[in-house]
């Protein structure tokens, strides 16, 4: 089934008007135990989820909605929830928002216990598992669900799944670098084959080939660690690397530290850009050129696209990529 099953559904299979699966829903007297076991029956074949939370909107009660993140320390997801959640109260509607920690098991834990709780909708930015249909109970309950910044279920038809165009953000830092005189630049962070981590070295891979120039790559987890560690590395044995678009500005930030500690000069002597431009790259020194995701932004359009599925039915596009620019600030351009 790719429409999730409704009342009038059930009411049409169990042979029974609307109003008679309705009060079996809510347990009423006055439905006769032989009726009601046809209308039960008639569920079971349907696969008809009741939404308790749904049913409470239409009579005027609040609505809920699942917001699932994989990583809330990061403040880049953050700050999505939180612009996400403000959309949702501001029509209404309340959020139960869980912190996955990339863990598959605890994302499937949280999932179900959200779908037993009754929320209308689902906005999940989702850790990578291996199973391809990680989603389908959120699919078999009928309950409307996206994608956010990562994509788990290739059945856009059923989750549709929205973004920001990390491919152009790739393109975009690698020709900022190439624009003030770096030819030896590399990629840091982002654990290798991961589809999050191919869409942003996408960009950089494809530049640096038309330039003409040879591609170099540090993965490893997107972490400040990891970004430290790689600086250090750089400074004492690979001098020659003269610049670097990162996989994250937690990464880059990590960079930032380790070149101090290494007494190299950012902005100077290596050129250094980040990617999602979270708050704290315009408040760091040297501030930290960044890929511009507004991610504040589109929380508020992922809200607002589930708000109009709900209420109108209109369902998302299969796949929407939000726009992003460079900004360029002084670990890039020096001076």
């Amino acid at each position: 089934m790719n429409k999730r099953p409704t009342i009038v559904d059930v009411a049409r299979h169990a042979g029974v008007s609307k109003s008679t699966v309705s009060n079996v829903l809510q347990n009423s007297p006055l439905v006769k135990p032989a009726t009601r076991a046809v209308v039960e029956r008639a569920m079971i074949d349907l696969n008809y989820v009741y939404n308790r939370s749904a049913a409470n909107l239409r009579g005027g009660d609040v609505g809920l909605i699942g917001l699932v993140i994989n990583d809330l320390r990061n403040p880049f997801f953050t700050e999505f929830a939180a612009s996400a959640q403000m959309s949702f109260a501001s029509r209404g509607y309340a959020t139960v928002i869980a912190n996955t920690d990339e863990d598959p098991a605890l994302q499937a834990r949280v999932i179900a216990s959200m779908i037993e709780h009754g929320v209308s909708g689902f906005l999940i930015s989702p850790t990578y598992v291996d199973e391809p249909r990680a989603l389908e109970n959120v699919w078999r309950a009928g309950i409307p669900a996206m994608q956010v910044l990562r994509r788990i279920d290739a059945r856009t038809d059923i989750f549709p799944f929205a973004s920001l165009d990390y491919a152009v953000g790739g393109r975009l830092a690698t020709r900022h670098l190439i624009a003030q005189g770096a030819r030896r630049i590399a990629f840091v962070g982002g654990i290798a084959d991961r589809p999050v981590t191919l869409e942003r070295v996408a960009g950089y891979l494809e530049v640096m080939r038309e330039a003409g120039l040879a591609p170099r790559a540090f993965h490893g987890r997107p972490s400040r660690a990891f970004g430290r560690d790689i600086a250090l590395r750089l400074a004492a044995a690979a001098p020659e690397v003269e610049a670097a678009v990162c996989f994250s500005d937690l990464v880059a930030l990590g960079m930032l530290a380790g070149f101090a500690e290494a007494g190299v000069r950012v902005g100077e002597e290596f050129r250094l850009v980040g990617f999602d431009d979270i708050e704290e790259c315009a408040l760091t020194w040297p501030r930290l050129s960044s890929v511009r995701c507004d991610v504040a932004r589109f929380g508020r359009h992922s809200a607002e696209a589930m708000l109009a599925w709900l209420e109108t039915g209109a369902r998302p596009p299969e796949c929407h990529l939000a726009p992003v620019e460079m900004m360029a600030r002084h670990s890039s351009l020096g001076g």
